[in-house]
């Protein structure tokens, strides 16, 4: 079969066409995919006195996007310590935002305060597969709204890979799935000669050992069907002031539920933290129902206003642990119960007497907080 001049020049014209459009569309979206890596800003309040890297207490992450920004709230007085763990988990934006809000409101008078907004750094380089989640989520403030990386569970297998058929948790000799390896939350207390997410567990384990760090606290989500939600999860050594700060919690109207950290499951914070090191290590739960596995569409929305029906259903049903109606369980209510949780467990240390003290400021309530969390998030003028 024979092409005519006319028709080979067309042909030509269409696949040049197709080419130009294909092109346009690699460069769009590798755009979009480099952009993941470039961290959102994050303007340091009054009682930010110094910033520090993760990789000043473990060189062996140095250069590596396991390294991530520590900001450090010193009190004119000295005193007990706090290190408040944000972005375990990047899917779970309520760790995020809180340690942000500290990060830009928090003034410490007394000990100091220790702020890591993204714990994993590489799992905010990227979203988890076969979610079809959001990279990205806006929240409205005063000045404009400000946006924020939405990642993944795990390290960025960009980082580390391939995953094995079985982790093996070294410390304990605990087998658990093989995608675990990239979950940090399974990696405590870390190796400085293992894969990349336990040398990352291990920066944090040493700068707790080096600075003393007296109370841990290590926020997260987690789905509305889940069991341990809306919930405070300690060490046995943290028990006392953990019950301390959950009957605080409860007379400011916040119900929370106290649970003991399994001694049967291993590399979770407040397991091998309180295990392997002199902290108090707790961990707090918020619901979040673009976590689950009955919601909807996961969007942007889902994500800020916690609003699904397929919950407001699956609730009418008795299927979940926390109430759930029209008003979901939006962003702000999450953040608000994080941040109060913090301000309790450090009024909780101060009241058991120990000898020495951290006093945290002008950190907004609760109820302030639960209205609108964007009022605390203004970017400088």
């Amino acid at each position: 079969m024979k092409f005519q001049p006319d028709q080979l020049k067309g042909n030509r014209i269409t696949a040049i066409a197709v080419c130009t459009v294909a092109l346009l569309c690699l460069v769009v979206l590798a755009r979009e995919f480099l952009s993941m890596r470039k961290a959102e800003p994050i303007y340091p309040g009054p009682g930010v006195t110094r910033t520090a890297m993760l990789s000043d207490y473990f060189e062996g992450i140095k250069g590596t996007a396991g390294d991530t920004e520590i900001y450090i709230l010193e009190g004119k007085k000295p005193g007990a310590s706090i290190l408040v763990l944000g972005g375990t988990h990047a899917n779970e934006p309520s760790g995020l935002l809180s340690a942000v809000l500290l990060i830009e409101n928090a003034v410490v008078e007394e000990g100091t305060l220790y702020v890591i907004p993204h714990t994993n750094n590489s799992g905010f380089t990227c979203t988890d597969p076969q979610e079809a989640a959001p990279m990205r989520f806006t929240i409205d403030t005063p000045t404009g709204p400000r946006t924020f990386r939405y990642g993944s569970r795990s390290t960025n297998p960009v980082h580390q890979w391939p995953d094995p058929e079985l982790y093996l948790h070294v410390s304990s000799g605990q087998s658990l799935s093989g995608a675990e390896t990239r979950n940090i939350n399974r990696t405590y207390p870390g190796r400085p000669n293992g894969n990349f997410t336990e040398k990352v567990s291990y920066a944090v384990t040493t700068l707790i050992r080096q600075e003393g760090i007296d109370v841990t606290i290590d926020l997260h989500e987690a789905a509305p069907e889940y069991p341990t939600i809306n919930a405070l999860v300690a060490h046995e050594n943290a028990m006392p002031l953990a019950s301390m700060a959950m009957f605080n919690l409860a007379m400011e109207g916040m119900e929370i539920s106290l649970e003991p950290s399994p001694q049967n499951l291993h590399g979770l914070t407040h397991r091998e933290l309180g295990d392997h090191t002199n902290t108090w290590a707790t961990l707090m739960e918020t619901a979040n129902p673009a976590q689950g596995r009955l919601r909807g569409k996961t969007d942007e929305r889902l994500v800020v206003t916690g609003q699904d029906k397929f919950y407001q259903m699956a609730a009418k049903y008795g299927n979940l642990y926390v109430p759930f109606d029209e008003r979901g369980h939006p962003i702000s209510g999450r953040v608000s119960r994080h941040v109060t949780g913090i301000m309790q467990l450090a009024q909780a240390y101060n009241d058991l007497d120990l000898g020495k003290r951290i006093v945290i400021t002008n950190v907004p309530t609760y109820e302030e907080m639960n209205q609108d969390i964007g009022r605390y998030l203004a970017t400088p003028h």
